[in-house]
């Protein structure tokens, strides 16, 4: 308990750092959305290309684990985004709620966790399992919003527009990038890795601080579907995760712990950033992201106490 403590308690106060700078007045209205904005097209665009750039083929190609780990990802996106639909919600609300119930926070507080859990071995598969929720998931869900977007008649102008906003899109744009500077083999380092590295690392405090600031503001929507989300990111996440881990791939012991905790994780802020980016309604999506967090100091603490 105190090692999932130790990692999930700092979230927390950057939440609260953001909520009381907000209701004590030292930051403004706007500042949310704006320091969401900087995350947006600075922060994470450089985390993204920055983890594609430096990546080797033969270190993230595990077919077994990323099975494990991509496979009831997508299925719970798919799941919820289709149930949202029937429900009569657009599909870019739909696909935002779909990353609430898929989009496990791995950069902070999976890698520390596996650290902690599984030593230095454990680095490894949080970094595979980072690359595909942050990549796969996150660039999946994008297109989903940006075809959710599009009101043409034709098919045809729908779908040019549709590729003229991902090109525009630094969330889709940067990992394409950094993968291609990978296969160049041209090595990232010097004063511009380090200008990538510190832009990267202000990703998840600015994020949770902009999180912060949102919650404090008054809510127009209603947050009533968070409870579902979180049900799904806690529970039904990690349960499909260890049939697959487990019995059907029968991953190595450290690979299939690694890809139950990546499971159990709580809800990281993506679905969060991408809702004040677009300008939508972000009320279910914090709170699922709060909610989770919450939650799985109890979840996360069952599965330590199992593994």
């Amino acid at each position: 308990m105190s090692s999932v403590l130790g990692v999930v308690l700092p979230i927390f106060g950057l939440i609260l750092a953001g909520y009381l700078c907000r209701r004590t007045g030292r930051l403004g209205e706007t500042a949310a959305a704006e320091l969401n904005r900087f995350v947006v097209w600075l922060c994470l665009p450089a985390l993204l290309f920055r983890t594609t750039a430096t990546a080797r083929w033969e270190d993230i190609w595990h077919p077994g684990f990323i099975a494990a780990v991509t496979l009831p990802t997508l299925l719970l996106f798919a799941v919820t985004v289709g149930y949202r639909l029937r429900g009569r919600r657009r599909l870019v609300d739909a696909s935002i709620d779909g990353l609430g119930a898929a989009y496990a926070n791995t950069g902070y507080v999976g890698i520390p966790l596996s650290l902690l859990v599984l030593g230095e071995a454990g680095l490894a598969p949080a970094l595979i399992a980072t690359l595909i929720v942050v990549c796969v998931l996150f660039a999946i869900a994008v297109v989903c919003i940006e075809v959710g977007l599009q009101d043409e008649p034709s098919f045809v102008q729908a779908l040019a527009k549709v590729f003229k906003a991902l090109a525009r899109n630094p969330l889709v744009v940067s990992p394409l990038v950094g993968a291609l500077w990978a296969l160049g083999g041209v090595p990232l380092d010097g004063p511009f890795d380090d200008f990538l590295r510190l832009l990267g690392d202000a990703t998840t405090p600015c994020a949770l601080v902009s999180l912060g600031l949102f919650l404090a503001q008054k809510q127009s929507g209603s947050a009533e579907g968070a409870w579902g989300l979180v049900g799904l990111k806690l529970l039904v996440h990690p349960l499909i995760t260890w049939v697959l881990a487990f019995h059907v791939f029968a991953l190595p012991p450290l690979w299939a712990k690694s890809a139950l905790l990546m499971s159990a994780l709580p809800t990281g802020t993506g679905p969060y950033m991408l809702a004040e980016f677009y300008g939508r309604e972000a009320a279910v999506v914090s709170r699922t992201v709060l909610l989770s967090t919450l939650g799985s100091v109890v979840t996360l603490s069952l599965c330590l106490y199992w593994l």
